[in-house]
């Protein structure tokens, strides 16, 4: 038991780190981990009923978390949402799928455990992504999780029934009562959870939290979900429907949020063990004789997903890209779905062989997940709004004009860009990609098109051979070194303005064509500077200069700055990022007696030689001498080489 633990721990340790590396769900790791170990791969786990039991601890737990995330006022705030695209996305993808199975030969509780498993999609998956990305504040993502809570509530009745389904005796009417009773206890469960969750956990809660112990708070809520867990066991249903009514009771208390925090280590940890014995229920050498029909599957599924969310959208009113954007987004099989594969596993309903399919399944499908929630957008575009009829709104917008000022970008800076052009009645037109915001510009009257301004074609529509000037401010370092270049080939004469966030890139820009470009961060310490000089009573024209010099020189005084821990927390994975760094000459130092011209320094440069309370210029003659402190200047690896070479010649 013992070795079993910690060769499972082992390898998901190094599978999770390789899998963060390579930017992939943590889930994939759990499940290969499975595959590897388990009876069909290296056979080194024995003990997997005892693993098959803590993995049942797991789902406990998961249920739990999820019933205290469920939120009654949000999903009342997003009944339509949440009722009309999730319901619809749920019925009618089990309704496809069903129906697939049971053309395949399944039986009626076979193709109702398939089309159950396949109509769920990954919500931690779809949300991690959408979370990183910044981009749960858009439409598509709230139609996305709006579907994703009607599925996690979907779970609830799937999780009662496969029990009673595995009853072969239980047939026509006998089944409807034999549901209609777990029905009933369920309800009972139900009714009996609320009632000690409004009258006796907040005594309960509120004694322990007056303990101030964390142990205590922590072993408490462990109790109250084995507990719920096995009052609904004990009624013959699945302890994770009670967690999950536990988890609700006390998700709208103000204990919710350290509950979350507590239980939230041993859900993982037990929730990989889980996805873990998942894996080892996969045939990995049958998946493999049934590659392409598992990719076929695969493609299937992907398509049939998509299009049902986009058809559910559609039926209530939502935009065509964005529910086809969410539908692209939940095509994959979800971590409820190889719950129920679980439970359908353990009482029968399906066979080894079956799993092993939909197991595959759901693997690639989850790994597919991250480049699909990424280019979603770009997908639903390109399928929703075809070229052709993007050309032609930007021609006619840009037909009429001429001499007139490009904004590829509509956002604020575009925004603001635009605002004193009108003033000023110069004319121009901008580009963006983003077409909610471009709905309501165009109906407020603005001078905007939908377009990729990166493309020849819709350069060419918006007349850039007419145009007077080109502003980019977007931030988006291939597109912007595109546009520079189509620009180059097709009006190498045209001036183009770029902005960006900081000068990174300042130099490749400019060597791409860019006649100006303008980073914000520096620009805005210049504003600083600037305010600041004028309130010390420094003259406005000496000001101006010092500010207009500084543009002029690329911002270089502006360059380098002292690392310290927060800055390392943000910044050390930009290797290219120039940086202070004070540099003390030991007695032994190689450089000590050495002319600086003579100095290895490579990419480096030293900005100041302190000696003692001098500060001398570093001249090309200036000897070096043992206690000067050098104040170097380059990228992180450039400054450790430098270091090096300073110190010990090598």
């Amino acid at each position: 038991m013992y070795t079993d633990l910690l060769i499972l721990l082992f390898a998901a340790v190094l599978l999770v780190a390789t899998f963060r590396r390579l930017g992939l769900p943590v889930i994939l790791a759990y499940l290969i981990a499975g595959v590897l170990l388990g009876p069909h791969g290296l056979a080194v786990i024995t003990g997997q009923s005892i693993m098959q039991t803590i993995a049942e601890l797991g789902i406990v737990f998961l249920m739990f978390s999820l019933g205290l995330e469920f939120s009654l006022p949000k999903l009342l705030a997003m009944r339509r949402l949440v009722l009309g695209v999730g319901m619809l996305q749920v019925l009618l993808t089990s309704l496809i799928f069903f129906a697939i199975g049971w053309w395949w030969g399944l039986g009626l509780a076979q193709s109702l455990v398939v089309a159950g498993t396949l109509a769920l999609s990954s919500t931690a998956v779809v949300i991690k992504q959408l979370g990183e990305q910044k981009q749960l504040h858009t439409r598509r993502a709230q139609l996305g999780v709006s579907v994703l809570l009607f599925q996690d509530l979907a779970v609830v009745p799937l999780l009662v029934m496969i029990p009673i389904l595995a009853q072969p005796e239980v047939q026509g009417s006998a089944l409807a009562a034999e549901i209609a009773w777990a029905t009933l206890k369920g309800l009972f469960a139900l009714l009996t959870l609320l009632a000690v969750g409004k009258w006796l956990l907040p005594l309960l809660f509120h004694e322990v939290a007056r303990a101030r112990s964390d142990e205590l708070f922590v072993l408490s809520a462990l109790l109250v979900a084995l507990l719920a867990a096995f009052m609904t066991h004990s009624l013959g249903l699945s302890m994770a429907l009670g967690a999950f009514l536990a988890g609700m009771m006390l998700g709208e208390s103000h204990y919710r949020h350290q509950l979350e925090v507590d239980i939230k280590p041993f859900r993982d940890v037990l929730m990989g063990l889980f996805f873990i014995t998942i894996g080892m229920a996969m045939d990995w050498q049958l998946v493999a004789r049934a590659w392409w029909q598992v990719l076929i599957c695969v493609l299937l599924l992907v398509l049939c997903k998509s299009l049902l969310v986009l058809l559910a959208g559609r039926l209530m009113g939502e935009r065509k890209r964005d529910s086809m954007a969410a539908g692209i987004m939940l095509s994959q099989v979800g971590e409820f779905g190889f719950v129920l594969l679980a439970l359908a596993l353990h009482h029968g309903l399906l066979d080894q062989q079956q799993v092993s399919l939909l197991i595959g399944i759901g693997i690639i499908s989850i790994g597919m997940t991250p480049w699909l929630v990424t280019q979603a957008h770009s997908l639903a575009r390109s399928l929703t709004d075809p070229a052709l009829l993007t050309r032609s709104e930007v021609a006619q917008s840009g037909l009429s004009k001429n001499q007139h000022v490009i904004i590829a970008g509509f956002g604020r800076a575009g925004q603001t860009c635009a605002r004193f052009l009108k003033i000023e009645e110069i004319p121009f037109l901008a580009l963006d990609l983003d077409p909610e915001r471009v709905s309501e510009a165009k109906q407020a009257g603005e001078q905007v098109a939908f377009g990729d301004a990166s493309r020849r074609d819709i350069l060419l529509a918006a007349g850039l051979l007419r145009a007077r000037l080109v502003i980019i401010t977007f931030d988006d370092r291939k597109r912007v070194e595109a546009m520079l270049a189509l620009i180059r080939a097709l009006a190498g004469e045209l001036k183009v303005l770029v902005r960006t966030r900081d000068d990174s890139f300042l130099e490749q820009y400019k060597q791409a064509g860019a006649f100006e470009v303008i980073p914000e961060s520096q620009e805005g310490a210049l504003m600083l500077v600037s305010h600041l000089l004028l309130n010390c009573d420094i003259p406005l024209g000496r000001v101006i200069r010092r500010m207009e010099h500084e543009r002029s020189s690329q911002y270089r005084f502006l360059h380098g700055f002292y690392w310290g821990d927060q800055s390392a927390s943000n910044l050390e994975a930009d290797q290219l990022l120039e940086r202070l760094h004070p540099l003390l000459l030991h007695d032994q130092a190689w450089a000590v007696g050495r002319e600086v011209r003579e100095l290895p320094l490579d990419e480096v440069r030293i900005k100041e030689v302190q000696r003692g309370d001098l500060s001398l210029e570093p001249r090309s003659e200036l000897v070096l001498a043992a206690g000067d402190r050098l104040i170097l200047f380059g990228t992180v690896v450039a400054m450790e080489q430098a270091e090096q070479r300073l110190l010990e010649g090598h």
